[in-house]
């Protein structure tokens, strides 16, 4: 079966298409034709007539730029460590994935989510509080920190991205914010994503906080509160007629184009994206052109235009690409580039150099400040629902930590066309902080919620957009989908892109022939991919960072050959094991996250399914494979000549597959029992000492054509001496033979990226998935004598859920 939506969710989705939670719904579907209509949850319908709203906002969210003064620094903060739990409401766990839970497709369905029963009573409106009390459960809660540690602000607007655990919260339950002072905020929530029972997956919160006092930080807990109610979108009217206007131009050898957000507005479709009483943000596209109207071939602007009718301000996202998959001749474009906001500019660069199949990506705000706060999720609430690795929330992080990301983070890596944190050379070898489920920077705003380390993501994410991964088809209007181009390809050549379906070819056009006109300062590739956007998408709900993960999942299913990855099924099996790993964690992540009326939900989710049911059926289903529990397709037996294999790769490939478990995939939960058996073996097999579980390279057989060893007692063997496995595990001689304390093992056992550390999240998710055998092998792997100090680098503490 293909994995898809679940039909129940499908059918509440949408009931939605007109309700939201308290005060709003919101929709996903591509940006159509016509005038004057909008996509609302994926649904064409007219705008209605102006009407007045009681709610309002000038919502924040993720502004990494700003035409005014803002608040980017964590100002008067103080040594930081991990998880502040004192101010958390304490929520139930999420029902895990495991025990009576069935399967339906390749997700598993948990308990229904129990009803709410206690109506609220509360009649507030936005930018005030209301002290009618409201009684129904606690979800979770989330705090609001000012960054402006000298002035208070009013009405201040809150917009983020919230993953809900399976059963926590129905479509139909309303959410009302409740504030540590007992008085309560009305809170928008946008429905995204549901799970497979029907229960909110993801949801795009918004509100208004009437006051926040300098520098200080108040608690909003998240009440259920009676059932949803209907709510009419806002015409796009209600902001024109208070004179909005924004504009990006590029003046390219004198020649200038441009794109005005308002005259779109007016005059074409809209995507609505964020619908209700506190805020709507509509979206706005189109190429850029000349005062005459002639359109450029290659350079396309794209507005995101968030309104809070009271206050009358609005977040203007402003975005240019230089994408389009199959227009003839890509290539570089050198131009000035100016943005307007208000007739006023906000932002100017000369001589800016736009790679071809990239992206820039600058946020302003149209009649205010740029709001000085910073949003902080409730860290196990959030790691609860599985939606991220179970880090391991004692690890401290210093604040140096976060102090070198705010110093990294600086200068031309901020600007556009620049790439934050990220390696320019993708394929540079040795440890890196970007490498594993998430990167360093990610997993640092993770735990600790800092200021600092939220900028440093957030911006990387925005420089993702920096690199020639982006394909936009024309036809759609989104990233290109292997489902409607099944031959295209980087690697493979164009004689291998003939759809016999079609009777065309899938190639990509050329770059021009130009000399230099697609060079690029940064090469990508599957192997050493991190991940750019899917955390900043949770975590703020912003479109570009939706559109930012898929654009690099898709390259990773199209990339390849298209008879080797077999066409539509986009197999990531072709690449060496960690590029599989990378691969499938951002296919899944995607397929977890977009949301259910996006068109590419599905696409997504059949290429993980494709991938799973290769796996299953040449490892998990098949009594031919071998029985160490080891990948050993694509480029895996790559080490000494052809007998080998790089044990930390295909650690690498557990933990994803144990993150894709924990995101609901019931088929890698399958697979990862099978693969667990890799990991747990190298700790406790017979025969085998753990100390050297973590070695480099892996010697699994005799020759390249002899068969697989049968066990890890006989592969531990047939990697050492004789004289060597006359050693006792763990004793004083081991020790002094490897050079090495007593009880620490090989591969830089104190290196927070080192062999031991890449093997630590496989270890927890196998702990997970083979019960006691799993969890003999984690108190043996955690008794050892050297350990790395994760604080400055977390993005490998991972432990087990249970």
């Amino acid at each position: 079966m293909k994995l898809q939506l679940h039909s129940q969710a499908a059918k509440v989705l949408s009931t939605l298409t007109c309700f939201s939670i308290l005060a709003g719904c919101g929709g996903g579907g591509d940006a159509g034709s016509g005038t004057n209509s909008t996509e609302l949850l994926g649904k064409t319908v007219t705008a209605p007539a102006p009407t007045a709203t009681g709610n309002n906002g000038n919502g924040n969210g993720t502004t990494p730029a700003t035409s005014n003064a803002g608040g980017n620094s964590d100002k008067g903060s103080t040594t930081t460590t991990t998880t502040d739990t004192s101010s958390y409401v304490t929520a139930p766990a999420p029902t895990p994935t495991t025990g009576t839970s069935t399967s339906t497709g390749s997700y598993v369905t948990a308990p229904a989510p129990t009803p709410t029963t206690d109506p609220s009573t509360s009649t507030s409106t936005s930018g005030s509080t209301s002290t009618a009390p409201v009684n129904g459960p606690t979800v979770t809660d989330f705090r609001i920190q000012s960054t402006n540690a000298t002035t208070a602000q009013t009405n201040v607007p809150v917009t983020f991205g919230q993953v809900f655990a399976v059963g926590a919260v129905a479509p139909t339950d309303a959410l009302v914010g409740r504030l540590d002072d007992g008085t309560t905020v009305p809170l928008q929530v946008d429905v995204k994503a549901l799970h497979a029972d029907g229960s909110v997956r993801h949801a795009i919160i918004s509100a208004v906080l009437p006051t926040l006092g300098a520098g200080q930080m108040r608690t909003i807990s998240m009440i259920k509160s009676g059932k949803v109610a209907a709510t009419t979108a806002l015409a796009t009217t209600n902001m024109m007629s208070n004179g909005f206007s924004a504009s990006v131009s590029a003046t390219i050898n004198g020649v200038k184009y441009s794109a005005f957000a308002d005259d779109l507005i007016k005059t074409a479709a809209h995507q609505t994206w964020l619908a209700g009483n506190v805020v709507n943000e509509w979206q706005v596209s189109a190429p850029l052109k000349t005062s005459s109207g002639a359109a450029h071939p290659h350079l396309s602007a794209r507005f995101a235009i968030r309104w809070y009718q009271n206050v009358k301000k609005a977040r203007v996202d402003v975005t240019v690409e230089n994408d389009w998959a199959y227009e003839p001749n890509p290539q570089n474009f050198t131009y000035d580039a100016a943005v307007l906001v208000g007739g006023k500019q906000a932002y100017a660069k000369t001589g800016m150099t736009h790679y071809h199949h990239a992206r820039w990506r600058k946020v302003f705000w149209w009649n205010g400040d740029t709001p000085q706060i910073n949003i902080k999720h409730n860290i196990p609430y959030l790691l609860a629902t599985g939606a991220v690795p179970n880090y391991d929330q004692t690890v401290s992080v210093p604040d140096s930590a976060l102090a070198d990301l705010a110093t990294r983070y600086t200068g031309a890596v901020t600007e556009p066309m620049g790439i934050g944190l990220g390696v320019p050379y993708m394929l540079m070898t040795g440890g890196r902080p970007d490498i594993g489920l998430m990167p360093q920077w990610s997993t640092l705003w993770l735990l600790t919620m800092d200021q600092r380390a939220r900028t440093a993501t957030l911006g990387t994410a925005d420089g993702a957009g920096s690199w020639s991964a982006h394909y936009r088809d024309k036809n759609t209007d989104r990233p290109v989908s292997l489902l409607d181009f099944p031959y295209m390809t980087i690697y493979g050549n164009a004689s291998d892109t003939y759809n016999p379906a079609t009777k065309q070819r899938e190639a990509f056009p050329l770059c021009a022939t130009t000399a230099g006109a697609c060079d690029t300062p940064y090469t990508h590739d599957p192997d050493h991919q991190p991940a750019f956007a899917y955390l900043p998408y949770l975590m703020t709900g912003d479109y570009y960072y939706l559109e930012e993960l898929q654009f690099w999942a898709m390259w990773d299913a199209f990339a390849s050959n298209p008879a080797y990855r077999q066409y539509a099924k986009g197999l990531v099996t072709p690449e060496q094991v960690r590029g599989q790993a990378w691969c499938l964690r951002t296919l899944a992540e995607a397929a977890y996250i977009t949301p259910d009326t996006d068109r590419l939900k599905s696409h997504f989710a059949s290429i993980v399914d494709s991938n799973l049911d290769w796996y299953n059926a040449n490892y998990t289903n098949n009594a031919s494979a071998n029985q160490l529990g080891v990948i050993t397709n694509g480029y895996a037996m790559a080490y000494n000549s052809s007998t080998g294999l790089a044990p930390w790769q295909d650690d690498f490939f557990t933990s994803v597959i144990g993150h894709a478990a924990d995101m609901g995939f019931a088929k890698a939960k399958t697979f990862l029992v099978w693969k667990s058996k890799f990991a747990v073996d190298r700790m406790t097999a017979t025969g085998t000492c753990w100390i050297d579980g973590s070695i480099y390279a892996l010697n699994i057989r005799d020759t390249s054509t002899s068969p697989f060893y049968t066990t890890m007692g006989e592969a531990y063997t047939k990697n050492h001496t004789a004289t060597f496995n006359a050693l006792a595990c763990g004793s004083t001689a081991m020790a002094t033979a490897l050079n090495l304390k007593v009880g620490e093992m090989t591969g830089y056992s104190s290196d927070p990226a080192g062999y031991p550390s890449n093997l630590q999240p496989a270890l927890a998710y196998a702990s997970d998935a083979l019960g006691s055998k799993g969890k003999a092998a984690w108190t043996v792997f955690m008794n050892r004598s050297v350990k790395p100090n994760y604080g400055s680098q977390p993005q490998f503490a991972i432990v087990p859920r249970y």
